[in-house]
């Protein structure tokens, strides 16, 4: 009888690998979308997508942290730190977080290019299991479904839309054009004009073709529900107009230069360009209730459901407002978790 004590010690061995490989197998699996979800509004995509709030959860590039990535409670409790790349152009689903590194920049000034270190990545919500999706310069991500859309660069065909698998699969060109990805909307996003004409266009992910839909002259554009439509009217020196597609009786909200906006619920936040008379202001999608937050230069207007956030132009700060009663802004300071 004790001869075949081994041989079951043995036996249970190979069970207890077999099932820590098959633990590890469905653990390593890729996670798809059943459905069409967008990463992340249109208009914190248009403002550098510094943050994204998903299933109570924020996502952020941590200006506290070298703008890395974090996440927090809607309230700002519960800090974590996710990774040590500096981020922007964050999305996420229910199981990961995805954007373009950032890693050559490292302060403030979230621009264009940065022609090292700006490539696409996925990681899981806890900050596991980093995957790169694109390598090459990337910006303006947004993710739709099981596939992330963002302008990508090299040096044979310079600034052309791209796509690819959330699993990194069937990476490729799919439109030549410079156009922006941020206003997505189900397996749709939006964009202004192609090479001949600034009318709003629709992008259709399940066919990659774009067809026009409404006749503009239109920059930006942010389209919600029920066909309601936001954009930069260029004919209007980039003045802020609303208009329903179906309807189409275009109202002009603001007749000032717009550098940037962001769209809330039926709140409009913008930056009113002036040489001498800039400022931080806010506005109802119907073009009432006018206030002036701050006076000065203002960029990166990210909104969540609890707080909008702000980038000071000149210092780089980052200031804060409730989202359900904008007043007196205040310095947005999370703090900052020991290194990964």
């Amino acid at each position: 009888m004790k001869k075949h004590i081994p041989l079951l010690v043995f036996s249970a061995f190979v069970l207890i690998l077999a099932g820590v490989g098959i633990f590890n197998h469905f653990q390593s699996k890729i996670k798809y979308n059943d459905n069409f979800v967008n990463g992340n509004s249109a208009g914190n995509l248009y403002n550098a997508g510094l943050f994204c709030e998903s299933d109570g959860t924020v996502f952020f590039a941590n200006p506290d942290d070298k703008y890395r990535l974090y996440s927090m409670d809607l309230n700002g409790d519960n800090l974590k730190k996710i990774c040590d790349d500096t981020v922007m152009y964050i999305n996420a689903d229910s199981h990961y977080v995805y954007y373009v590194r950032n890693n050559e920049n490292n302060s403030a000034d979230f621009g264009f290019f940065s022609f090292a270190n700006n490539s696409l990545c996925r990681i899981t919500r806890t900050g596991k299991d980093l995957t790169l999706l694109d390598p090459d310069p990337c910006i303006y991500a947004t993710l739709i479904g099981n596939y992330v859309y963002y302008l990508h660069y090299d040096t044979e065909h310079a600034t052309t839309l791209y796509k690819v698998g959330i699993d990194g699969e069937d990476r490729q060109k799919v439109y030549d054009p410079y156009i922006f990805t941020c206003s997505a909307l189900g397996q749709y996003f939006y964009s202004n004009g192609t090479e001949t004409d600034g009318a709003l266009y629709q992008y259709d992910t399940t066919t990659d073709q774009m067809s026009k839909i409404y006749d503009c002259n239109c920059y930006k554009p942010i389209v919600t529900s029920d066909n309601n439509v936001y954009y930069l009217d260029v004919d209007q020196n980039n003045a802020l107009v609303h208009t329903n597609i179906q309807s189409d009786n275009p109202l002009t909200l603001v007749t000032d230069s717009i550098d940037l906006y962001n769209v809330y619920g039926s709140t409009i936040f913008y930056q009113r360009y002036s040489e001498d008379n800039p400022a931080l202001c806010m506005i109802k999608n119907d073009g009432s209730g006018y206030k002036e937050l701050a006076s000065g230069n203002y960029s990166n207007i990210n909104v969540t459901s609890h707080y909008i956030y702000f980038t000071d132009f000149k210092s780089g700060q980052v200031y804060c407002t409730p989202t359900d009663n904008p007043g007196e802004l205040t310095l947005f300071h999370p703090g900052a978790v020991e290194d990964k």
